[in-house]
């Protein structure tokens, strides 16, 4: 039986981070389908989801055959260091150091760059671009799940239903509305999720090499209160000295 308890961080985890990476592949596959057709578009993405869902089946299990303090120690410091990447963009996009990441002007890029395509049987270059992006975004959230369900047994359903979930909806609303998503807060999201990432990163390594956890599983909220208010205070100062 799973303790949703004690998954929901992980799943929570895993849900936030693949509605961002969903969003991102959703708009290049609806530029792409919306100039080259949607038949082979639809089918690249297809077959990287395919590909994608059998590297998470062997590469899940498989940890459990690894010693979980060593399965810690190198998955939590890799998704420490993923975490870190993601905050550190979030935080200095919060800052106006980086631009903010627009959906509609990546969309608008992306039809431009399309060529439309000749009717044929098979169109390669719909199919390849539609496959790389989802490829690309797909194995950042494979990655994240499968990190995310390395601190312990029966962690990797719960954390493949997160992001099974966020795909769906993500998908979902881009079937209705047949456009990106640009009202999505990315960078809120981005910065949310490296904060968890972070957090998780941190307790997995703390585990792993035989840290005792005050509140065990509880410790991962303070971890997420802690790199919280580290990286707000740090974009809110790096703000002044921008506007100076």
């Amino acid at each position: 039986m799973v303790n949703w308890l004690h998954a929901a961080p992980a799943t929570g985890a895993a849900f936030l981070a693949s509605i961002v990476e969903a969003v991102e592949a959703l708009t290049v596959v609806l530029a792409v389908g919306s100039i080259r057709g949607w038949r082979d578009t639809l089918a690249g993405a297809a077959a990287a989801a395919a590909v994608l869902l059998v590297i998470c089946a062997v590469f899940g299990p498989a940890l459990t055959l690894i010693p979980l303090h060593l399965v810690q120690v190198v998955v939590g410091g890799l998704l420490l260091l993923f975490g870190l990447r993601w905050l550190r963009k979030a935080i200095l996009r919060s800052a106006r150091i980086l631009p903010l990441h627009d959906e509609d002007a990546a969309f608008a890029k992306i039809q431009a760059e399309m060529v439309p395509g000749a009717r044929a049987r098979f169109d390669a270059v719909a199919f390849a671009a539609a496959f790389k992006i989802t490829m690309l975004e797909g194995v950042e959230v494979v990655f994240i799940v499968i990190a995310v369900a390395a601190g312990g047994p029966g962690l990797l359903i719960p954390a493949s239903l997160g992001a099974l979930a966020a795909v769906l909806i993500v998908v979902g609303l881009g079937f209705i509305v047949h456009r990106p998503l640009s009202r999505v807060p990315e960078n809120t999201l981005k910065f949310i999720v490296g904060i968890l990432l972070c957090a998780f990163g941190t307790f997995w390594v703390g585990e792993g090499i035989g840290i005792a956890w005050p509140f065990t599983d509880g410790a991962i909220f303070g971890l997420t209160i802690g790199y919280g208010a580290l990286a707000l205070g740090t974009a809110a100062a790096a703000r002044p000295i921008m506007e100076d």
